[in-house]
């Protein structure tokens, strides 16, 4: 046997006679035969077999557990990691983005009965409390967590996808190919995710509604279909810029440090702090703008309708109402879920380094 596990193998065919004809489905283990009409002669040629034969054995998966991630599709483990580490992230950071909702919406909700326009961060949050109690601050995260964990799997899984995509010939991603891979990864997962998004939001903001059930069947008969994607292009519009930063600046931020800072958790971090500052200080304007034609009776209709609208009525702070409870949301949210991602392909590096030198050690032994 040479290095690259190919197998030369001599059979003897009981009940073969010469100058006869064999079909192929005789030798079903065989990858390829050869037959001849005068003196027999069959080749089979066998290709990584090695993965078979040199498998690690179960005291050594079990001694070394970390090879195990490997055995487990690439594809597979950083779908995981993501839509664990959202559902996760979002159940933490629930009563801040119910605060946020509240505030963005408060002008649109109150209408021109009252004089006040806007709602503080410590008025919402005692309001929240005194009229729905503690259950209230996680009011419509299930449809969050139900929205997040296929948004941020899709999301990072895309981004990975992109960024294959939109590399150079020699593997190499400039620094567009980022931002395009994460503005795509953004559209992609929005898109799938949205109107469960959109059932959130009203969950959240509208009294009367108990279940995502019943918002749904309410939307169906009053507005129809359709309005599961209130709101969708200015949403396209914002994440597409939002995702393409944070991920590319903590993709390049991370690719500028040593490697020994690299791997480090708490550098990951910090990294995804700075990039989703700079995301969602850049683009929180456009997020205001979708919750405001998302809720029921909306006066706007496009983002060129909503922009003016809101400033005529609030000002130009009105486009940064809830950014305080969204930056605390966001960040640690953010950071969460790309520190995660960014854990998970680590180990999933050293999980297939572990079954390679396995199957290496297991090779020497055979021969």
């Amino acid at each position: 046997m040479n290095d690259t596990g190919t197998k030369l193998v001599w059979r003897g065919i009981p009940g073969l006679h010469p100058n006869t004809y064999t079909e192929r489905d005789q030798w079903k283990g065989g990858w390829f035969t050869g037959v001849s009409t005068n003196n027999f002669a069959c080749i089979s040629v066998a290709e990584k077999t090695v993965e078979k034969e040199f498998s690690p054995s179960i005291s050594q998966l079990l001694n070394h557990p970390l090879a195990l991630v490997a055995l487990v599709p690439k594809e597979a483990a950083l779908f995981s990691a993501g839509a664990i580490a959202g559902a996760a992230s979002k159940t933490f950071t629930a009563p801040l983005d119910r605060i946020k909702l509240l505030m963005q919406t408060h002008g649109l909700r109150v209408g021109q009965e009252s004089a006040k326009k806007g709602i503080g961060f410590i008025e919402a949050f005692t309001l929240i409390g005194k009229v729905e109690g503690l259950k209230g601050y996680w009011k419509g995260n299930l449809p969050q967590v139900i929205r997040v964990i296929p948004y941020s799997a899709a999301q990072l899984f895309a981004y990975e996808t992109y960024k294959k995509l939109f590399s150079g010939k020699d593997g190499e991603l400039s620094v567009i190919g980022r931002l395009a891979a994460g503005a795509c990864a953004g559209m992609t997962s929005t898109f799938v995710t949205y109107p469960l998004d959109v059932l959130r939001l009203r969950l959240a903001v509208e009294p009367g509604y108990k279940t995502m059930t019943e918002v749904s069947l309410n939307m169906i008969r009053e507005e129809g279909f359709a309005s599961f994607y209130n709101g969708l292009g200015p949403s396209l519009i914002g994440i597409a810029p939002y995702i393409a930063v944070n991920f590319c600046v903590f993709d390049l931020v991370k690719k500028a440090l040593p490697d020994k800072y690299q791997k480090r958790t708490e550098i990951s971090l910090a990294t995804a702090l700075v990039s989703a500052t700079i995301a969602t200080v850049m683009f929180y304007p456009l997020d205001t703008v979708r919750r405001q034609m998302q809720m029921k009776g909306s006066p706007f209709k496009t983002i060129f309708d909503a922009f003016p609208g809101i400033v005529a009525r609030d000002g130009l702070s009105g486009l940064y109402r809830g950014f305080l409870p969204n930056a605390l949301k966001t960040l640690p949210n953010s950071s969460i879920k790309l520190t995660t991602f960014d854990t998970a392909k680590r180990l999933i590096a050293a999980g297939e380094k572990e079954l390679q030198k396995f199957m290496e050690e297991n090779g020497k032994k055979q021969d």
